[in-house]
């Protein structure tokens, strides 16, 4: 296989408890991604869910995507994706050159994006891609009850801030032989810049995933007219 998805989806959240299958919209929230993921099978060969869950593993299989089983000990709260991704890249048995990482907890992306990356990824003949969004925010450390301001200077005006950027997490395309290096943001990594209403979307609470019901509405009534 040339390209994989992989997306990780472990239980036990303890924030959002259950959030992998909550339903966002008329979906649970790992079926957004896994949907995405098969609108493009143009650019992925196959499909990977890696999960700990019982629950997030059938409901995998009822879309006919792959699933991984992970274990125990690289399930925890404090285990990076790169472990999640590498393990499933060490269980199959067929050849990939690059992995498409799509994290469940960013449910909703531009219908273009994906090809739109993979089109840039190939020109640049980069390592990896990753998407990521301008900061907007005049933001500062608090040292001993202190505001100190970090990349502006008090009375500066927000459109006159030096352009930082986040990285959102709506995808990630990454050489197969840099996961085996536990790298998915490689040092010659592109920062591909997006500004567009799905990139504030990243669900880890119950605020987060009010938010993204009420963009996936407002996105949908859109559409409709």
């Amino acid at each position: 296989m040339k390209t994989i998805a992989v997306i990780p989806a472990r239980g036990g959240s303890k924030r959002l408890p259950n959030k992998n299958i909550l339903m966002l919209g008329d979906l649970p929230l790992i079926a957004h991604s896994i949907l995405y993921a098969k609108a493009n099978n143009h650019l992925i060969d196959a499909i990977y869910v890696t999960t700990d869950d019982a629950a997030i593993k059938k409901i995998a299989l009822s879309y006919n995507v792959n699933v991984i089983d992970r274990p125990a000990a690289i399930s925890g709260d404090f285990e990076p994706t790169i472990t999640a991704v590498k393990h499933v890249l060490e269980s199959i048995v067929e050849e990939v050159k690059t992995v498409v990482l799509l994290q469940p907890t960013n449910p909703l992306r531009p219908k273009t994006l994906l090809e739109s990356c993979f089109k840039v990824y190939n020109e640049k003949k980069c390592d990896s891609l990753f998407t990521v969004s301008q900061n907007e925010h005049k933001l500062g450390r608090i040292q001993n009850d202190v505001f100190k301001p970090f990349n502006y200077k008090p009375g500066q005006r927000s459109q006159d801030l030096e352009p930082l950027y986040f990285e959102n997490g709506l995808l990630y395309i990454v050489k197969s032989k840099s996961v085996l290096k536990d790298d998915i943001i490689t040092t010659n990594a592109f920062p591909y810049k997006m500004n567009d209403l799905f990139e504030n979307i990243d669900i880890d609470t119950q605020a987060d995933f009010d938010y993204a019901q009420y963009v996936l509405n407002k996105t949908s009534n859109s559409e409709k007219k």
